[in-house]
């Protein structure tokens, strides 16, 4: 597979000044890409375009591949790696992201060196090489919009702002406003056109007000704002052939989905939403079509410390979309070795997809 990506007039709204409307999808001074390597669309500075393109629900007609990771952060042995090389944070599943089209995965980190800790039990910071590793490991795009984005305060937050422009490195689900916040990561791929969401819908209550994105304060997409993540989907929804949203949601630790998880699940894909992922409990829950739609409720971990048991237990999600339609979806499971998630194979891997199917049967979902 030779995937290719190329950019729309937006990418990210209200970003940095990186593209703009017409520009090529390769990274500026990136030199020539080799064959079958993905190239980076960059963030811009323009908001999506609003004029609607009639198209049928298979948009181009051409099929796309999605891999979607869970929850990554840069602590213990990940953060020794990316400290020595970004290249070696996350090497044994890289192959599997490289080969999709658009590979994403739940930053669960502000992207920081300075910063004060919020007063939280965990507070997690990676400084901006942490994007690097991503982008080597073939990441496309991340989503910060978690119970952890914030956890170096507004300085921080501003931290991981910058970080994000600098790097060229698509982030969701954070701005230096709501209007920024919400709005979707936007990339042309085998000409379909697809938009790219991130909101958390975990945050604590004594932090919520202070973390969340408004007019006038940077901060996260809250999907406890259900009529304003709704709004975003609705918007965009004429102007593109396929929607992704990447939820942070759940409760660690239990292994089905919450009644706000489900409601949130049926509310986003009447919005219009093709695509639904997430992450937060710290293990996998049930993944299944809903109304048309795709949905997992868990992603589990995939570069995170654990010390084994449930919480190794990891994987990519895997789905083919043309446009509207979901034509196929998978699980390739992989364990968490010494922080990053190592393929399975064999019989272990036939019994690990056999157990993730097992997980659909308290989503409400179908196969």
């Amino acid at each position: 597979m030779q995937p290719r990506l190329l950019l729309t007039a937006a990418c990210v709204a209200l970003a940095v000044a990186a593209c703009s409307s017409g520009s090529s999808g390769a990274k500026a001074d990136a030199g020539p890409v080799a064959p079958g390597a993905k190239v980076a669309a960059r963030p811009a500075t323009t908001a999506a375009p609003t004029t609607t393109t009639t198209r049928g629900r298979r948009g181009s007609g051409q099929p796309v591949t999605l891999a979607f990771g869970g929850d990554v952060h840069f602590e213990g042995a990940n953060g020794a790696r990316l400290r020595a090389d970004p290249a070696s944070v996350i090497t044994a599943i890289a192959p599997h992201m490289r080969a999709a089209d658009l590979a994403m995965v739940n930053l669960e980190s502000a992207v920081a060196v300075g910063g004060t800790p919020e007063n939280k039990q965990y507070t997690f910071r990676a400084p901006p090489s942490a994007l690097d590793a991503l982008r080597d490991a073939g990441i496309d795009v991340a989503t910060e919009a978690n119970n952890h984005g914030r956890d170096y305060g507004a300085e921080g937050l501003q931290e991981s702002l910058a970080a994000r422009d600098a790097k060229q490195f698509p982030v969701v689900g954070i701005g230096h406003n709501a209007t920024e916040a919400y709005a979707p990561y936007q990339v042309t791929i085998n000409g379909q056109r697809l938009a790219v969401f991130g909101a958390t819908q975990v945050l604590d209550n004594e932090f919520a007000t202070a973390w969340t994105a408004t007019n006038t304060q940077a901060g996260l997409a809250s999907a406890k704002d259900v009529p304003r993540l709704v709004a975003a989907i609705q918007a965009v929804r004429p102007t593109v052939d396929t929607v992704v949203v990447f939820l942070h949601w759940g409760t660690e630790n239990v292994g089905c989905p919450t009644a706000d998880q489900q409601s949130l699940a049926h509310a986003l894909v009447a919005a219009g939403a093709d695509v639904i992922v997430g992450s937060h409990a710290h293990r996998l829950l049930g993944a299944g079509r809903l109304d048309g739609a795709l949905v997992d409720y868990g992603l589990g971990n995939f570069a995170f410390y654990t010390p084994g048991g449930i919480g190794a237990v990891s994987g990519v999600l895997d789905v083919t979309v043309t446009g509207r339609d979901v034509d196929a979806y998978s699980w390739t499971p992989a364990m968490i070795s010494n922080g990053q998630p190592v393929p399975t194979s064999g019989a272990a891997a036939t019994q690990a997809v056999a157990a993730w199917n097992a997980l659909r049967g308290c989503a409400g979902l179908t196969p």
